[in-house]
This record gives structure tokens, sequence and C-alpha cells, in this order.
């Protein structure tokens, strides 16, 4: 089994996969000031509770792991050596081979995940690719006709530019996260549901457009993926994706590890 671990902002992944099925998941908080045991423990409770975990630790034969918190990366590799020494483990960094060329002014700049998952479209599909994920930030990242990645647009996430708003808006509070009964909003609560969600749908319809018009490719021929925590909140308000894939950073950290163990 493979534990892949993509440790956002906010958030961190795990999951085990065998071949490229993913068999377990969680979500914990980035917490930066976890220590190397503390992780240790919380990884050994969580991979317990697999079904067929056997008796105490169960053992997993590979590790692959991408990090946007470099404070957070540097715990995990004193967790892996002291709790997992004799695990082959591969952190996505620069060096590493990841099977795809990175067209772009300063390759070092761009964040392991977002490789990662360019990795991963580009084992799907053979031609252009545009990703979306939406996470802390939500990103764009595009893979040309010669499956090579090429770059892409941040702009702020979801859950960021809601608390932005509260923050700075004095008559305005905290809401969930859903979609409202429609677009022209009879409450703030649902104005500013609105505003998030079908701004957002909007936004991510209106960039996918423009890179298509860059590449001088039909929007028709290339394939637009939406990943990450937050995507099942917007994907059925767009209209240009063509797969919704949740796991796509774990299985681009599978395929980069065999690339490299």
């Amino acid at each position: 089994m493979l534990l892949a671990v993509r440790i956002g902002n906010d958030q961190t992944i795990l999951g085990v996969l065998e071949g490229a099925e993913v068999v377990g998941s969680w979500r914990v908080a980035s917490d930066e000031r976890r220590t190397p045991d503390e992780w240790g423990i919380l990884l050994r409770g969580l991979l317990s509770t697999l079904a067929d975990a056997p008796a105490g630790a169960p053992v997993v034969d590979g590790i692959a792991l991408c990090s946007a918190v470099p404070a957070i990366q540097h715990t995990w590799r004193e967790m892996v050596s002291a709790e997992f020494p004799h695990v082959p483990h591969v952190f996505v960094e620069p060096g590493i081979r990841t099977g795809i060329p990175v067209r772009v002014d300063n390759p070092r700049e761009v964040g392991a995940d977002r490789i990662v998952n360019a990795v991963a479209v580009a084992d799907m599909v053979d031609g252009p690719a545009i990703i979306v994920d939406f996470g802390t930030a939500t990103t764009f990242d595009v893979v040309n006709t010669k499956g090579e990645y090429v770059g892409g647009a941040i702009a702020p996430g979801i859950e960021i530019s809601l608390e932005a708003l509260r923050r700075r808006g004095a008559q305005l509070r905290k809401v969930e996260l859903r979609r409202p009964r429609s677009v022209i909003a009879r409450n703030t609560v649902e104005a500013l549901q609105s505003g998030m969600l079908f701004g957002v749908a909007s936004q991510v319809d209106g960039m996918v457009a423009r890179i298509a018009d860059e590449l001088a490719v039909p929007l028709r021929d290339i394939e637009v993926v939406a990943t990450g925590y937050l995507a099942p909140l917007v994907v059925s308000e767009c209209a240009t994706f063509t797969a919704h894939e949740p796991w796509l950073t774990l299985r681009g950290l599978e395929l980069v590890f065999r690339r490299n163990a």
C-alpha cells in the first residue's frame, strides 16, 4: 500500500492507494505546531482504521508527499525517518522525476501539488487539459497539446474570500457555504452565498474560455478537470467541466512515486 499525502495551507489530505485505487482517505488540519511524534501518532491511528489493517500499526510499503507548507514538510521528514525508516519515500520537490516537462520561467516556484495534478491529468488524457483546484486558493493549471505543463493562474479561494468579506464588512456575517435558492437573493445570507457560489462558477467558466483562446484550441477539445475539497460546491454550477476527480493529487503522487521508487 502507498501512503499519499498532500499538505495544503489549511488542510492535509492523506490517502492509501492500492495501485491507482484509493482504499482509504482522511482530511486533517495542517497544523504547523504538530511535532513529528504527534504526526506519527495521528498517522498510525488513521491507518489502523482501515478495514484490512493488521493488528498493531499497519504496514505501508511506500510514502509519497507533496507540500505547500515547508515547515510541515520538514516535520514529516523527521517523522518518516523515525516511524518508517525502511519504507521508500518520495517528497515531490526540485530534482524529483515527475515525467512532465515544466515550461515556465522558474519551475521551482510552481507548487508541488500543481505539478502533481498535471502529472495525473497528462496520464489520463491525450491532449490539452485545464485543471481547476478548489482549495485555499483556486488554481488553474494548463497542460498543452504536447503534454507539457505551461503555467496557469491563481485566484483567492472560496473560503478565504468569504472570510475576508466578513472581516471587512461591518454588517456581514459568517454563512454556510451552500447553494442559495436563487441568484437574486432576498436576504443577506443568501446574497453572500449567491455572490460566492455563482460568482466563482462564472469566474471559472470565464477563465477556462480565456485559457482555451490563448492555447488556440477549441474548448470542446480540451479536458477540463475539477479537483480539491471545495470542488463539490461549484462543479454542477459550471458549464465547462468534463470531469471531477476528487483524488487527482493522490493519483498523481502514486505516478510520481512509481517513477522514482
